[in-house]
């Protein structure tokens, strides 16, 4: 028989742990299964303090918050919108495109996941630094290309390179499409794009270091029955300086339309005209008792009643007055201003 386990002072091991003491343990241990968390300074978080955790990926961090992330989508379906419309008229035909994903992720992940064979513009933007990145899948650009040398836009089923004439025609449309994309930021910052070079494969691309984090648009395009996909791609410090105006721009917005507006007078006001009229809300009576009334008759009236004239503006009272004789006119001096009144007129408008 072999021998039983020994420790280091030959006793049991069978009798060192019993059966309870290791149900025991494991019981520990699956329970103990929890995420331990330490604050800044080192310090172990107790279990019974209230701590709101949030998942972060470090190998793809998010630099936009969701404000600058839903405003920077927002851009872009705009882009897409009239991108879709220049390019239908400048093809003269139905030229579909509709956003696919909006999303950051590192240089080196974005160029391995670029499809081989493609066609790669790269296009820098004077203002900003940094270098972009177009790409187009070729049966899509020789789709367009068909269509610009005055074919009906069929899809092109080969897997190609494109040839030189093909490039020199879809610069055209490149061009057009870096113009509408630069226009849509225009309103914080006037932005102009040229092309720098073009490749055929991502993975030969070193326009950005490895961990750069690109903000990719991938948009889906239909032209006739070819529906392939488009891609723009610019480094998060191109494109930040851009984003932070926008912020300041919206903030700024946001804290002018908060302050409380004086009312200014117009001159085009002065030519307005507002039924003015006098009155004096002297008794009640009923229907019977004014058909009653018969030419002669007189009606008494309170002695205080001409001090409680009441001036009525586009019949809402205004002012309260006085009704007094100068000269040959009767006129009304203003008194008082009608506060309560007019208040809960204006609230039930």
């Amino acid at each position: 028989m072999a021998d039983e386990p020994k420790g280091r002072d030959g006793e049991d091991l069978n009798e060192i742990l019993s059966q309870s003491d290791i149900d025991a343990l494991m019981s520990e241990a699956m329970s103990a299964q929890q995420d331990v968390i330490y604050s800044y300074d080192g310090r172990r978080m107790e279990a019974n303090e209230k701590i709101h955790v949030e998942t972060y990926d470090f190998r793809n961090p998010v630099f936009l918050t969701e404000n600058e992330l839903r405003q920077v989508r927002i851009r872009h379906e705009q882009f897409i919108h009239y991108l879709g419309a220049r390019l239908s008229l400048f093809l003269r035909m139905d030229f579909g495109l509709k956003m696919s994903q909006l999303y950051t992720v590192p240089y080196k992940r974005f160029t391995e996941s670029i499809p081989n064979p493609t066609h790669i513009t790269l296009f820098r933007v004077e203002q900003l630094s940094g270098v972009g990145i177009l790409d187009v899948n070729p049966r899509l650009a020789m789709t367009i290309v068909d269509r610009l040398l005055g074919g009906k836009g069929h899809s092109v089923r080969d897997e190609r390179y494109l040839t030189e004439i093909e490039i020199a025609l879809i610069e055209d449309v490149i061009y057009l499409i870096l113009e509408e994309y630069c226009r849509q930021w225009e309103d914080t910052r006037e932005l102009n794009a040229s092309i720098i070079g073009r490749e055929n494969n991502g993975r030969f691309l070193q326009t950005s270091p490895h961990d750069a984090i690109m903000l990719v648009l991938t948009m889906e395009a239909t032209l006739g029955d070819c529906s392939e996909a488009m891609q723009i791609a610019l480094p998060y410090y191109t494109i930040e300086p851009v984003i932070r105006k926008m912020q300041e721009n919206a903030k700024r917005f946001n804290s002018t339309s908060g302050e409380k507006q004086e009312p200014r007078w117009m001159p085009s006001y002065n030519d307005i005209n507002v039924p003015l009229r006098a009155e004096w809300r002297a008794f009640s009576a009923t229907v019977r008792d004014v058909l009653a009334i018969r030419p002669g008759d007189v009606i008494l009236l309170p002695s205080d009643i001409t001090q409680e004239t009441v001036v009525c503006l586009a019949d809402t009272d205004r002012f309260k007055g006085e009704v007094g004789l100068d000269g040959d006119h009767v006129v009304v001096k203003i008194n008082e201003v009608v506060h309560n009144e007019l208040s809960v007129k204006e609230k039930t408008k």
